[in-house]
């Protein structure tokens, strides 16, 4: 697969996924539970604690490319909610490990692999596809939370231009 794209892909959704962390990260415990939407299924669907992980199981299960034997990694729980909110230090760390993934992924990526048909009830498409769709979803989530956060005068949102360099 052409490097030049692979990078390009990357420096995006990297940055993607460094403005989610930014969210995360100047969240005000006060505002950990707080609600962005009415959810009629369960309000905890609509806080912002599960906005940011429902981001990162997708963009997790996305990168693996198949719901076939997809769970994330504990303490994370596919399909129900936890008894208690997840807290910031453990989604930061799935966020650690989805970036890692998403990075590493990104750079082995070939053309036989990005060719990859991916089935989902909502979608089908390439896998390398998939990582667009999945960019979008970062950053619209993240949209979400910094909205949010903008409302109640957190400082510190800004715009990431390309992923930021972390070591591996």
């Amino acid at each position: 697969m052409d490097p030049m794209l692979k990078t390009s892909v990357w420096r995006q959704f990297g940055a993607a996924i460094d403005m989610l962390d930014d969210a995360i990260s100047l969240c005000p415990d006060e505002l950990w539970t707080a609600v962005l939407w009415k959810d009629p299924d369960d309000a905890a669907y609509g806080q912002f604690w599960f906005v940011a992980y429902h981001t990162l199981f997708w963009l997790d299960l996305y990168l693996t490319g198949t719901k076939e034997n997809f769970a994330p990694p504990p303490p994370f729980i596919r399909g129900k909610l936890p008894e208690t909110p997840y807290t910031k230090d453990q989604v930061r760390t799935y966020l650690d490990q989805c970036r890692q993934k998403c990075q590493a992924t990104l750079e082995a990526l070939t053309d036989e692999k990005a060719s990859q048909h991916c089935t989902f009830e909502w979608v089908e498409a390439s896998y390398l596809e998939m990582q667009l769709y999945s960019m979008r979803h970062v950053q619209e989530h993240t949209g979400q939370l910094n909205l949010l956060l903008g409302q109640h005068d957190v400082p510190g949102v800004d715009w990431v231009p390309q992923a930021r360099d972390k070591a591996h």
